[in-house]
């Protein structure tokens, strides 16, 4: 349906998929919102990124109108640092938890600061969940609408892996062809408490999930008591029919359900006034051997093939800025034969002067390969940044460390893309 009014347009949403029918009374309740990454540095770009404070705080009222008084906000925000607990409070306190904390004692916690417990998912799946979301009586599962890099669309079920433990998410991104990160994240709401799913299309991301996306302001929201549901009409609208998405024919396989919408009766707004076509995947050369965006520069002399599934959250978030400096340190001279590679699949091309070995993933499967010729390894866990600038530099490739030693900084330079466009509204991830 569409969003038109505070609370209000939350409220119809619930009402029309009866989403609280099932709620306990006197629950303990934990609310999901996507908080999937955050700076303290600078302001950036949170539209289509992190769920709106508008559909937070709309859902906390609601729940407090059924009496509910026992509210738990929990994110497990990716920070690089395993000790920076800063981060993850300065974000409650910028999205507004803190007046909802002294309004109505709602509690705001950082999953990583708090107990796990080893769950066995089915198949085969057992990952470490949060204990707060274990033993709730009833979830409320906030995602936002947008596209993926890696598993096409970031919805419900997706959402859930925002409680998982880091040795969990890196567990997901498996290099087992059977296992992979589709399989894996198909069984992450398998375990979950009774739920009720509302996907946040305020705003929609083109090539999510993070701010380098293209962002729409589409005012949707999709509302369902089953996530899987859920999920099957907000990738429908995102442009993907659900058998074109591996982690929900996964889902849909287990459960027994369609894979398509047959099996949903869909009310409010019609998909087919509301769907659009929005890509997933960034653009490469057609050989998938470097971003088209390099390749448009002209740049020769480097091969850095397309990440695969098995490239984890850690591993994926400093990517953009090595592509970046990369980028800027390119002069017009062809760098002499460097492939690089990453994730825990690749494995280097037969022939190449210097290979780059990015990330301990990646040095553990091909530190004995024969067919490197100059091995340069960033061995760490995440790839640390003057580790990745003395990689390059070895390998010819000069790029600037302020670029790397400031990437939260960079993300505040993609408000710029926002700047005079009234649609895209601040005041949607604030609490007053």
């Amino acid at each position: 349906m569409r969003y038109e009014k505070p609370l209000e347009s939350v409220k119809k949403a619930v009402d029309l998929c009866g989403g609280l029918d099932h709620l306990p009374s006197r629950a303990k309740v934990f609310v999901k919102p996507n908080i999937v990454l955050w700076t303290r540095l600078t302001p950036f770009p949170k539209w289509g990124v992190i769920t709106t404070s508008r559909v937070i705080n709309d859902m906390v009222c609601l729940l407090k109108e059924r009496g509910i008084d026992d509210i738990t906000i929990g994110e497990g925000t990716v920070v690089y640092d395993p000790k920076d607990r800063e981060t993850a409070a300065h974000a409650f306190e910028t999205l507004g938890y803190g007046t909802l904390k002294r309004r109505y004692g709602v509690k705001s916690i950082n999953v990583f600061e708090r107990p796990f417990e080893k769950v066995d998912l089915g198949g085969g799946v057992k990952l470490a969940i949060n204990t707060d979301i274990l033993n709730s009586d009833f979830v409320v599962n906030v995602p936002v609408m947008k596209t993926h890099a890696q598993t096409v669309v970031s919805l419900g079920i997706k959402n859930i892996k925002g409680t998982i433990d880091i040795k969990s998410r890196k567990k997901c991104h498996s290099a087992d062809p059977e296992k992979d990160l589709h399989y894996m994240v198909s069984k992450l709401a398998n375990k979950i408490p009774p739920s009720f799913t509302i996907i946040d299309g305020i705003y929609t991301n083109e090539r999510g999930p993070s701010f380098d996306g293209k962002i729409r302001r589409s005012n949707l929201l999709v509302a369902s008591a089953d996530v899987l549901s859920a999920d099957k009409v907000g990738a429908t609208i995102l442009g993907y029919q659900p058998a074109q998405v591996p982690h929900l024919v996964h889902a849909a396989k287990d459960m027994n359900r369609t894979q398509d919408l047959s099996d949903l009766q869909i009310v409010g707004e019609t998909i087919e006034n509301v769907a659009m076509k929005l890509e997933y995947a960034f653009a490469y050369t057609e050989d998938g051997t470097l971003p088209a965006p390099m390749a448009k520069m002209g740049i020769q002399g480097l091969t850095y093939p397309k990440y695969d599934s098995s490239l984890c959250t850690y591993c994926s978030g400093i990517t953009g800025a090595v592509l970046t400096a990369i980028a800027y340190a390119w002069k017009g001279q062809p760098w002499d034969d460097v492939e690089i590679i990453s994730g825990k699949m690749m494995k280097p091309t037969p022939g190449r002067k210097t290979t780059v070995l990015l990330g301990k993933c990646m040095y553990v499967a091909n530190k004995n390969n024969p067919d490197i010729k100059n091995m340069i390894a960033v061995k760490t866990c995440p790839p640390a940044p003057e580790a990745v600038v003395k990689a390059l530099h070895q390998a010819g490739i000069e790029v600037s460390p302020e670029i790397l030693k400031t990437r939260d900084k960079t993300m505040g330079s993609y408000m710029k893309r926002y700047e005079g466009k009234p649609e895209f509204d601040e005041s949607l991830f604030r609490i007053d």
